[in-house]
């Protein structure tokens, strides 16, 4: 009797203990939380919430997510692979009709954030997505006392975008962004602006402008679309428009090519008998593919077009061929080589008569080019001048004489160590006479090879002139649409 009576005192003083411990425990915990309004109102949002079921009380009523997009940097323009990478503030509201509460009773807090997983999220993506971005995990979203839920995140944004590089460097881009629910139809999620779109439209606040991109303006167009007739969906479509500032590749690329285009125009001022002028044109031209070489890594490349800067380019490359074969023709032209034919008639009456006057070219021209040569001329004159004195102390013995041919005679008596002079002499007045009607040919070819040098030059010029002029037009058209 006494054993049983200490035994259940002993079990009544044991959970006794245990009481007072949980007690004390519980005590602690209420005390800890006593005054924690935000917990209340978490526990009071949380208890019973369904995340996986859209949070409206009428299943008929569908939920309108408010979006609106700003554009803080464009990281990467792949015109090869047709990519556009940017990084943009995206922000998402709609209203949860299971999230409210009145706030006088809970200390007049109207809004607490509350995680992500733990909320309904609207299933809205962007349908030209084609890689994962960077971007940062934001857990929480805010949440309003009216049931309002705002989820706002930075998205690095990897999307397919039709480039068009035909106007670079002078090129604008136009991508789109399309956002819309993958799953639900407009019965049950609609889409719309947070903003005017205006106000989305010139909205350059927080866009880094610093890069090589310039932000144009962002045009923002709802639509509503059908694949079966039967459902139709919502979608956002953002506009992003961008330009690409012009300024390095015009020092990096076009200057370099202007300036040895000049140089080339510049090479036709030698004289074009000589050879220097050949050598200069083709260390132009080799200096010219070595540039082309360099800059082939900074123009974009796609399959299917071309830049209007490569053509541009391989234009000014077959210039500098056409300048470099047209110096060798003349060259070749006025360096023509012994016993060759003269200059036919009709060359002369078109390049030396119609072309001089056409191209305004006065006979003085000619004056330094058909002064070069020898002195054989002169020689030639001198020694027609003792000739004709030979001959006329000669004269009075013509009858009795024979006549050498040269207006000398000698006579019958004279000895054989004369003639054999005499026969020198005419040798070489018949070869003086043969180099003097050589240079005289030359001198002709001369004449008219100067003649179309000039007249090719400016061709050449009109042509290099037409073809910048056309292409500074159209690209001073693109810069300034």
């Amino acid at each position: 009797m006494n054993v049983s009576a200490l035994w259940t005192a002993l079990c009544v003083f044991m959970c006794g203990a245990a009481f007072a411990c949980s007690g004390k425990k519980t005590e602690n915990n209420t005390g800890r939380f006593a005054n924690a309004t935000l917990v209340r109102l978490s526990d009071l949002l949380s208890a019973g919430y369904k995340k996986g079921v859209r949070p409206v009380r009428d299943w008929r009523s569908s939920t309108t997510v408010s979006i609106d997009l700003m554009v803080y940097a464009i990281l990467n323009v792949d015109e090869k692979n047709q990519v556009l990478t940017t990084y943009v503030w995206y922000r998402q509201q709609w209203t949860d009709e299971f999230l409210v509460w009145n706030p006088e009773e809970y200390d007049e807090v109207k809004q607490i954030s509350m995680p992500t997983a733990n909320v309904w999220i609207p299933d809205i993506l962007i349908n030209e997505f084609v890689d994962v971005g960077k971007s940062p995990d934001i857990p929480y979203v805010y949440v309003s006392h009216n049931g309002t839920v705002r989820n706002y995140k930075p998205i690095q944004v990897v999307t397919a975008c039709s480039l068009n590089i035909y106007n670079f460097p002078f090129d604008v881009q136009n991508c789109s962004l399309t956002f819309q629910s993958w799953l639900h139809t407009t019965n049950d999620i609609n889409i719309s602006l947070i903003r005017t779109p205006e106000a989305v439209k010139n909205d350059k606040s927080v866009f880094m402008n610093q890069s090589e991109w310039e932000l144009l303006h962002v045009l923002s167009k709802y639509k509503n679309f059908s694949v079966d007739q039967k459902e139709y969906y919502a979608e956002m479509k953002f506009h992003v428009v961008i330009r690409r500032r012009p300024l390095f590749y015009t020092v990096n690329l076009l200057l370099p090519s202007i300036f040895l285009m000049v140089m080339d125009i510049v090479g036709f001022y030698l004289p074009p008998d000589s050879g220097e002028r050949v050598s200069f044109k083709i260390t132009l031209l080799l200096g010219y593919s070595v540039f082309l070489i360099i800059v082939s890594d900074t123009l974009p490349a796609t399959a299917i077009g071309t830049p209007l800067i490569g053509v541009y380019f391989v234009v000014c490359m077959a210039l500098l061929v056409i300048s470099l074969t047209e110096t060798v023709l003349i060259v070749r032209l006025v360096h023509k080589q012994d016993l060759q034919s003269r200059v036919p008639q009709w060359v002369k009456h078109l390049v030396l008569e119609k072309a001089t006057g056409l191209l305004c070219i006065r006979n003085k021209k000619f004056c330094s080019l058909l002064s070069q040569g020898s002195d054989l001329p002169l020689y030639k004159e001198n020694n027609m001048n003792t000739v004709r004195c030979n001959h006329h102390n000669c004269e009075g013995s013509r009858d009795t004489g024979r006549s050498l041919g040269l207006g000398l005679t000698v006579r019958e008596s004279a000895p054989p160590v004369m003639d054999s002079i005499l026969q020198e002499i005419t040798t070489i007045r018949q070869f003086i006479e043969k180099k003097d009607e050589s240079r005289e040919i030359a001198k002709e070819w001369l004449q008219v090879g100067y003649v179309l040098d000039v007249l090719l030059f400016r061709v050449y010029m009109l042509t290099v002139l037409a073809y910048s002029i056309t292409l500074g037009t159209l690209w001073s058209v693109w810069q300034n649409a």
